[in-house]
Protein backbone atom coordinates (compact mmCIF):
# COMPACT_ATOMS: atom_id res chain seq x y z
CA UNK A 1 0.00 0.00 0.00
CA UNK A 2 2.88 2.36 0.77
CA UNK A 3 4.33 1.77 -2.69
CA UNK A 4 1.08 2.92 -4.31
CA UNK A 5 1.10 6.18 -2.33
CA UNK A 6 4.75 6.80 -3.15
CA UNK A 7 4.09 6.22 -6.85
CA UNK A 8 1.06 8.55 -6.81
CA UNK A 9 3.02 11.30 -5.06
CA UNK A 10 5.90 10.90 -7.50
CA UNK A 11 3.50 11.09 -10.48
CA UNK A 12 1.93 14.24 -9.02
CA UNK A 13 5.31 15.97 -8.68
CA UNK A 14 6.47 14.86 -12.13
CA UNK A 15 3.22 16.06 -13.72
CA UNK A 16 3.52 19.43 -11.98
CA UNK A 17 7.08 19.81 -13.27
CA UNK A 18 6.01 19.16 -16.85
CA UNK A 19 2.65 20.92 -16.70
CA UNK A 20 1.73 22.67 -19.90
CA UNK A 21 2.06 26.38 -19.21
CA UNK A 22 0.98 29.09 -21.61
CA UNK A 23 0.20 32.78 -21.72
CA UNK A 24 -2.84 34.17 -23.51
CA UNK A 25 -3.44 37.83 -24.33
CA UNK A 26 -6.89 39.00 -25.37
CA UNK A 27 -6.58 42.30 -27.28
CA UNK A 28 -10.33 42.96 -27.34
CA UNK A 29 -10.53 42.79 -23.51
CA UNK A 30 -6.99 44.10 -22.82
CA UNK A 31 -6.32 41.15 -20.49
CA UNK A 32 -3.49 38.67 -19.93
CA UNK A 33 -4.08 35.12 -18.68
CA UNK A 34 -1.39 32.80 -17.32
CA UNK A 35 -2.65 29.25 -17.83
CA UNK A 36 -1.42 25.95 -16.47
CA UNK A 37 -3.03 22.77 -17.85
CA UNK A 38 -5.85 24.89 -19.32
CA UNK A 39 -6.72 26.56 -15.99
CA UNK A 40 -6.10 30.26 -15.32
CA UNK A 41 -3.46 30.63 -12.59
CA UNK A 42 -3.51 34.44 -12.56
CA UNK A 43 -4.65 37.25 -14.83
CA UNK A 44 -4.35 41.00 -15.15
CA UNK A 45 -4.89 44.08 -17.28
CA UNK A 46 -2.62 45.05 -20.17
CA UNK A 47 -2.08 47.94 -22.53
CA UNK A 48 -1.26 46.84 -26.06
CA UNK A 49 -0.38 48.62 -29.31
CA UNK A 50 -2.25 51.76 -30.32
CA UNK A 51 -3.37 52.67 -33.86
CA UNK A 52 -0.45 52.59 -36.25
CA UNK A 53 1.58 50.41 -33.85
CA UNK A 54 -0.71 47.39 -33.49
CA UNK A 55 0.38 44.38 -31.46
CA UNK A 56 0.74 41.39 -33.82
CA UNK A 57 -1.68 38.48 -33.40
CA UNK A 58 -0.68 34.84 -33.50
CA UNK A 59 1.22 32.23 -31.51
CA UNK A 60 4.73 33.11 -30.34
CA UNK A 61 7.38 31.70 -28.04
CA UNK A 62 9.31 33.58 -25.36
CA UNK A 63 12.69 34.07 -27.03
CA UNK A 64 14.49 35.86 -24.20
CA UNK A 65 13.96 37.19 -20.69
CA UNK A 66 15.72 40.24 -19.21
CA UNK A 67 15.12 41.57 -15.71
CA UNK A 68 16.46 45.10 -16.42
CA UNK A 69 15.95 45.94 -20.09
CA UNK A 70 16.34 49.32 -21.76
CA UNK A 71 14.74 50.01 -25.14
CA UNK A 72 17.11 50.80 -28.00
CA UNK A 73 14.31 52.29 -30.12
CA UNK A 74 11.79 54.22 -27.99
CA UNK A 75 11.61 57.10 -27.28
CA UNK A 76 12.91 57.91 -30.73
CA UNK A 77 15.61 58.46 -32.01
CA UNK A 78 18.02 57.02 -29.42
CA UNK A 79 15.83 54.93 -27.11
CA UNK A 80 16.37 54.60 -23.41
CA UNK A 81 12.91 53.70 -22.07
CA UNK A 82 13.10 51.30 -19.12
CA UNK A 83 11.30 47.99 -19.67
CA UNK A 84 11.71 45.89 -16.51
CA UNK A 85 10.73 42.18 -16.46
CA UNK A 86 10.92 41.95 -20.27
CA UNK A 87 9.87 38.80 -22.17
CA UNK A 88 10.88 39.11 -25.86
CA UNK A 89 8.34 37.62 -28.30
CA UNK A 90 9.68 38.71 -31.70
CA UNK A 91 12.99 39.92 -33.07
CA UNK A 92 11.23 43.11 -34.28
CA UNK A 93 10.82 44.45 -30.74
CA UNK A 94 7.48 43.09 -29.49
CA UNK A 95 7.71 42.09 -25.84
CA UNK A 96 5.77 41.75 -22.60
CA UNK A 97 7.11 44.11 -19.94
CA UNK A 98 6.16 46.25 -16.95
CA UNK A 99 4.75 49.64 -17.91
CA UNK A 100 2.09 52.29 -17.52
CA UNK A 101 -1.50 51.08 -17.88
CA UNK A 102 -3.85 53.92 -18.92
CA UNK A 103 -6.79 51.53 -19.44
CA UNK A 104 -6.71 51.46 -23.26
CA UNK A 105 -4.25 50.45 -26.06
CA UNK A 106 -1.39 52.97 -25.85
CA UNK A 107 1.96 51.26 -26.51
CA UNK A 108 4.14 51.00 -29.62
CA UNK A 109 3.30 47.31 -30.10
CA UNK A 110 4.53 45.86 -26.81
CA UNK A 111 2.29 44.39 -24.16
CA UNK A 112 2.51 46.45 -20.96
CA UNK A 113 1.54 44.84 -17.64
CA UNK A 114 1.40 46.11 -14.06
CA UNK A 115 4.37 45.67 -11.71
CA UNK A 116 2.72 42.93 -9.64
CA UNK A 117 1.73 40.89 -12.73
CA UNK A 118 5.17 41.44 -14.29
CA UNK A 119 6.89 40.03 -11.17
CA UNK A 120 4.56 37.00 -11.04
CA UNK A 121 5.01 36.38 -14.75
CA UNK A 122 8.79 36.68 -14.43
CA UNK A 123 8.97 33.97 -11.76
CA UNK A 124 6.35 31.74 -13.40
CA UNK A 125 7.38 31.81 -17.08
CA UNK A 126 10.26 30.12 -18.88
CA UNK A 127 12.08 30.74 -22.14
CA UNK A 128 10.36 28.79 -24.92
CA UNK A 129 6.86 29.04 -23.41
CA UNK A 130 3.90 29.57 -25.77
CA UNK A 131 2.26 32.99 -25.93
CA UNK A 132 -1.03 33.27 -27.82
CA UNK A 133 -2.24 36.75 -28.82
CA UNK A 134 -5.77 36.97 -30.19
CA UNK A 135 -8.67 39.41 -30.56
CA UNK A 136 -8.83 42.89 -32.02
CA UNK A 137 -7.76 46.00 -30.11
CA UNK A 138 -10.11 48.19 -32.17
CA UNK A 139 -13.04 46.30 -30.59
CA UNK A 140 -11.92 47.35 -27.11
CA UNK A 141 -14.35 49.82 -25.59
CA UNK A 142 -12.76 52.17 -23.12
CA UNK A 143 -15.23 53.28 -20.52
CA UNK A 144 -14.02 56.36 -18.74
CA UNK A 145 -15.07 56.31 -15.13
CA UNK A 146 -16.84 59.47 -14.10
CA UNK A 147 -16.02 60.99 -10.80
CA UNK A 148 -19.05 61.49 -8.69
CA UNK A 149 -18.95 64.78 -6.87
CA UNK A 150 -20.03 64.50 -3.31
CA UNK A 151 -22.09 67.30 -1.88
CA UNK A 152 -20.35 69.05 0.90
CA UNK A 153 -22.60 69.57 3.82
CA UNK A 154 -21.72 72.57 5.91
CA UNK A 155 -20.86 71.35 9.35
CA UNK A 156 -21.52 73.65 12.22
CA UNK A 157 -18.45 73.86 14.30
CA UNK A 158 -18.74 75.27 17.73
CA UNK A 159 -15.53 76.91 18.72
CA UNK A 160 -14.94 76.88 22.42
CA UNK A 161 -13.01 79.84 23.67
CA UNK A 162 -10.46 79.00 26.24
CA UNK A 163 -10.29 81.22 29.27
CA UNK A 164 -6.83 81.74 30.60
CA UNK A 165 -6.14 82.73 34.16
CA UNK A 166 -2.80 84.16 35.21
CA UNK A 167 -1.80 80.84 36.72
CA UNK A 168 -2.56 78.82 33.57
CA UNK A 169 -0.75 81.41 31.47
CA UNK A 170 2.23 81.23 33.78
CA UNK A 171 2.29 77.41 33.56
CA UNK A 172 2.08 77.32 29.75
CA UNK A 173 4.48 80.18 28.96
CA UNK A 174 6.49 81.20 31.99
CA UNK A 175 8.94 83.47 30.12
CA UNK A 176 6.27 85.79 28.76
CA UNK A 177 4.49 86.12 32.07
CA UNK A 178 7.71 86.88 33.93
CA UNK A 179 8.70 89.50 31.37
CA UNK A 180 5.34 91.23 31.65
CA UNK A 181 5.45 91.18 35.42
CA UNK A 182 8.99 92.58 35.41
CA UNK A 183 8.05 95.39 33.01
CA UNK A 184 5.12 96.43 35.19
CA UNK A 185 7.33 96.52 38.28
CA UNK A 186 9.91 98.73 36.57
CA UNK A 187 7.25 101.21 35.50
CA UNK A 188 5.80 101.38 39.01
CA UNK A 189 9.21 102.01 40.55
CA UNK A 190 9.96 104.82 38.08
CA UNK A 191 6.62 106.55 38.78
CA UNK A 192 7.20 106.51 42.55
CA UNK A 193 10.48 108.49 42.25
Amino acid sequence: MKKVYIILIALFYVSSLYASKSIEIDLSKQKIYAKENGRVVFSGNVSTGKKGHATPRGTFRILDKERYHVSNKYPEPNGGAKMPYMHRLTNKGVAIHQGYLPGYPASHGCIRVSKSIAKKLWRWSKVGMKVKIYGNASNFKYVKKKRVKKRRVAKKRVLKRKKYSKRSLYKSTPKRYVKREYQYQVIELYDSW
